[in-house]
């Protein structure tokens, strides 16, 4: 069973300041766990390409797309930063990092189609989940799992996919992007009330949104889903799954009060891969989402990576 593992160098070099949450050692925290624990050597490491505009326009505006690039693509030049909004800016490397997230999204896709691989994790951000169809904010520019599920409708031909979030924060972008599209399942829980503070209220009836209550633990997260998920998507059947794989809900993450451990992403990620080995074919395409907390975030990470490619 082949887990291609997508990233680059350029998801790197998006850096919004010190201090930051959303920081370039995320990525470094992950690798190194993946290496010490040898982890590493069952993956197929691949390095994505740039997402084309025709790719992005799937999931945003084009006045979204060519706004961004104006703002964003010039500070390569100048080495200066610009800030989107209260809580993203965009330095030197912003762009293109952006560019390579999404591109990473696409070409996982595309590899899970084709069957050169049978699942795949981008390790790559700036984050996607907030970007709605026409703005950047908490974090993220580019909306990364909607511009390939989209690719996997519109390009590849696939009639339903299911985009799954278990990011602490709703996932609000992917909601204003996918709401109303039937041809999408979205299932997502999260901490409520929590930044965006939306979710309460699906916005279509393609939604499972589940809010959760601070300090919850992993049981009621487990049973929400048994009780909540679970159902609508066997009902759905969908041809691929996507996931927007938020580590932020874990116990020693400090942007976040749910209870969340190890164990419980590795129960949610098996939940995934057996219902994808009825209705997908076992096709998985996960994308990095939040996780702050650079232990707890390696560690899950490598949770969700056993699981997804059949090591546990």
């Amino acid at each position: 069973m082949t887990l291609a593992f997508y990233s680059h160098a350029d998801c790197r070099a998006h850096f919004m300041g010190r201090g930051h949450p959303e920081c370039p050692e995320r990525l470094d925290a992950i690798s190194d766990h993946l290496i010490a624990t040898g982890l590493i050597d069952a993956l197929d490491l691949r390095e994505p390409p740039l997402a084309d505009e025709a790719q992005l326009a799937r999931a945003h505006a084009a006045l979204h797309v060519r706004e961004l690039r104006a703002a964003m693509e010039p500070l390569r030049q100048s080495g200066e930063h610009c800030q989107i909004d209260p809580d993203t800016s965009a330095g030197p490397g912003s762009w293109q990092a952006a560019l390579r997230a999404a591109g990473a999204a696409v070409a996982a896709t595309d590899a899970v189609i084709d069957g050169s691989a049978n699942t795949a994790f981008c390790a790559v951000r700036p984050p996607g989940h907030h970007a709605t169809r026409d703005a950047a904010m908490g974090f993220c520019f580019f909306n990364n799992v909607a511009v390939a599920a989209r690719h996997a409708l519109d390009v590849r031909g696939l009639q339903r996919v299911a985009v799954i979030d278990f990011d602490v924060h709703h996932g609000n972008g992917t909601e204003d992007i996918v709401a109303g599209d039937e041809r999408i399942l979205m299932t997502s829980f999260f901490q409520h009330p929590l930044y965006p503070y939306s979710g309460a209220v699906p916005k279509g009836t393609n939604m499972v949104n589940v809010p959760i209550p601070p300090y919850a633990r992993g049981p009621q997260v487990r049973e929400a889903i048994e009780q909540m998920w679970l159902p609508r998507l066997e009902e759905f059947k969908p041809q691929m799954i996507f996931v927007s794989a938020g580590f932020d809900a874990h116990r020693e993450d400090e942007l976040g009060q749910l209870g969340l451990v190890e164990d419980d992403y590795a129960w949610i990620t098996r939940q995934l891969v057996t219902l994808a080995g009825r209705h997908a074919q076992g096709r998985i395409v996960s994308c990095l989402e939040g996780g702050y907390h650079l232990g707890a975030l390696a560690r899950s990470v490598a949770a969700h990576l056993r699981v997804l490619g059949g090591l546990d």
